[in-house]
C-alpha cells in the first residue's frame, strides 16, 4: 500500500486533487473530517475541539488502512489539525507530534497558495495570500525538519494536475 497525502492552506486545491487522483489512479479516498465535523455542528470550532477533530481523521484513516488499497489518497492529515490549531488558537495538543510521526506516508503533495484564486466556502477564514503562504512555509517546514517525501505543487489547476499525476506515478 502506497500512501499519498495532500498537505498546505485551504483553497490550494487539496479536495479537487485528491479526487482527481483518485478517478485517474484508483485507490481510496479519505476526506477531511473538520469539514464534517463542522457541518455535523453547525458552528466554528474551539481549540477544544481539536482532540476529536483530529481522533476522526485518525479513526478514517486508519478505517481506509485497514482495508489495505494499492493506493490511499488523503485529503489531509494530523498535520494539517496541528497547524490550523496553532494558526487558530496558538495551541494544540501535544500527542499530535507523537501520532503524526507515528504513521507512515510514502508522498507529501505540498499545494502552493499561489496561481489559485483563494474561494470562500463557509467554512474558509484565510482569504490573505500572505496567511496562506506561512500556512505552505510551515507545513515545508515541518516536512523537511522530519525528512518527509515532499514534491510542491504550484502552477494553474492543469499544471498542479500533471506534477501530481507525475509524482504519484513514481511513487506507484
Amino acid at each position: 500500500m502506497k500512501v499519498v497525502v495532500l498537505a498546505g492552506p485551504e483553497s490550494s486545491g487539496k479536495s479537487w486533487l485528491a479526487a482527481e487522483l483518485q478517478a485517474h489512479f484508483g485507490g481510496l479516498m479519505v476526506g477531511e473530517y473538520v469539514r464534517y465535523f463542522i457541518d455535523h455542528h453547525q458552528r466554528d470550532t474551539i481549540l477544544a475541539d481539536i482532540p476529536a477533530i483530529a481522533r476522526g481523521q485518525m479513526a478514517w484513516e486508519d478505517d481506509a488502512r485497514a482495508k489495505q488499497p494499492e493506493l490511499l489518497i488523503l485529503d489531509t492529515h494530523l498535520l494539517t489539525n496541528k497547524l490550523w490549531s496553532q494558526t487558530l488558537f496558538g495551541a494544540y495538543p501535544a500527542w499530535l507530534d507523537s501520532e503524526l510521526l507515528a504513521r507512515h506516508y510514502d508522498l507529501h503533495l505540498l499545494l502552493s497558495p499561489e496561481d489559485v484564486e483563494w474561494t470562500a466556502d463557509g467554512q474558509r477564514c484565510q482569504p490573505a495570500l500572505a496567511d496562506r503562504q506561512a500556512f505552505f512555509q510551515e507545513s515545508l517546514a515541518w516536512m523537511q525538519q522530519h525528512q518527509e517525501t515532499v514534491v510542491v505543487i504550484r502552477g494553474d489547476w492543469e499544471a498542479r494536475r500533471k506534477a501530481a499525476f507525475a509524482a504519484v506515478d513514481k511513487v506507484l
